[in-house]
């Protein structure tokens, strides 16, 4: 049995390592492709090759190794996470996922399977770069399509141009999609969230990911002097845009288990001294049954036109992503939990209010989640942390995990 103690202070030294390659100087930001993630990318790669493992960057910029079976032509089981982060994010919403995965294949002590083991670093999860989240996990299932490859940042460079930028083949995306058979995906992630430490919980069993909306919505008015256009005569975007936003808030607490958040607004032309003629804002809807969640943006898009119409205001929206509710892999997850049995801890299903890359390799393949507890309920955010024993038990439980796989099977 390897020193798990030991590999979990590997664990926690790789994401401080990790936290220190950032856009940003004293601040954790690392998006799709920017320079930073051929540093995390080379980081992570001699570790894997010293475990023996095959490792290449796809056509889309994921990272991927390769830990091979006992016999060439076995299946494959993945592990992973993503390996960006928001801007002025945490250490371990991500990184952490891709760490313990390779901290796992380095507990087995050059042990080999009955199936082969890829690690996948996704190269985007978080939708900070070009306003659409999973460019990494959507090219696995074959869905980086012509229509993603134009998506452009706010400074107009293309995801085809950002491929292109970091040394990779945007015409070989569809390379990237999955081959041969695979047998399932676990991502381990923080719970980014309070329930696992509210119960004293070191880990979590992800039943379902909710599912969720998002929406760009533009008030349009006219600007006009701030000091000479009388109150009665204004067509202020932005006072349009903050009266739909406390309706958001109001939607939100009067259905069980929405959640509803304006996280960005833009207002145009930006001057002190001029009324808004434009308001653009986010709005990110979710819920666990697609039902609610459908029923509510739509409600939320009728209280838009309402508010525009009743202020002269014109009104756009367009929908960024429209991702429904994604139940984990049933076998998988009892399988999960006969090892957090096995390794004596409790046992817990819950939901994810937080999308991830499970969401979208579920499409394809059987998909489960392990969560850590995330201490203070924090994430996304740089005090970020993981207690080092719930990292020793996801390990142990990954662990044992690949042992019942290979006993009981899929």
């Amino acid at each position: 049995m390897a020193d798990l103690e030991a590999l979990t202070q590997r664990v926690l030294s790789a994401c401080a390592d990790l936290a220190r390659m950032s856009e940003e100087p004293g601040r954790i930001t690392r998006t799709f492709l920017s320079p930073p993630m051929r540093q995390v990318h080379a980081y992570l790669k001699g570790w894997m090759e010293r475990l023996g493992m095959s490792v290449w960057v796809d056509p889309i910029g994921n990272l991927r190794g390769y830990y091979p079976a006992n016999k060439p032509t076995a299946p494959r089981l993945l592990l992973g996470s993503h390996l960006d982060t928001v801007p002025n994010g945490g250490a371990y919403d991500g990184a952490l996922g891709v760490v313990l995965a390779v901290a796992v294949l380095e507990a087995l002590g050059g042990r080999r399977l009955g199936f082969g083991v890829e690690v996948i670093g996704f190269s985007e999860e978080e939708g900070v770069r070009f306003g659409v989240p999973f460019l990494g996990s959507r090219a696995l299932v074959g869905r980086a399509d012509a229509a993603l490859l134009a998506l452009k940042d706010a400074q107009g460079v293309s995801v085809a141009q950002a491929v292109r930028d970091f040394g990779l083949e945007p015409e070989h995306v569809r390379e990237a999609a999955l081959q041969g058979e695979v047998l399932g995906y676990l991502e381990f992630h923080i719970e980014q969230g309070p329930v696992l430490e509210s119960l004293e919980y070191p880990l979590g069993l992800v039943e379902a990911i909710v599912g969720q909306s998002r929406l760009e919505v533009g008030f349009r008015g006219k600007a006009n002097h701030a000091g000479t256009t009388p109150m009665h005569l204004r067509r202020d975007a932005l006072a349009g845009a903050a009266e739909w936003i406390g309706l958001v808030e109001r939607e939100a607490w009067g259905e069980p288990g929405l959640v509803a958040t304006v996280g960005q607004i833009q207002a145009l032309p930006g001057a002190g001294n001029v009324i808004p003629g434009e308001a653009r804002c986010s709005l990110d809807v979710r819920h666990a049954l697609d039902e609610v969640r459908t029923r509510s943006v739509a409600h939320l898009v009728t209280r838009a036109q309402q508010v525009a119409q009743r202020r002269g205001l014109e009104l756009a929206w367009e929908v960024k992503l429209d991702q429904g509710a994604v139940p984990c892999d049933p076998t998988l997850l009892e399988r999960l939990e006969w090892a957090v049995q096995d390794c004596e801890l409790p046992v817990h299903r819950m939901p994810s209010g937080a999308g991830h890359d499970a969401m979208i390799l579920a499409e394809r393949v059987p998909s489960a989640m392990l969560f850590l507890r995330s201490p203070g309920g924090l994430s996304h955010h740089p005090d970020e942390r993981v207690l080092p024993e719930d990292v020793t038990a996801a390990l142990r439980v990954g662990l044992r995990w690949l042992e019942i796989l290979e006993e009981h099977g899929v």
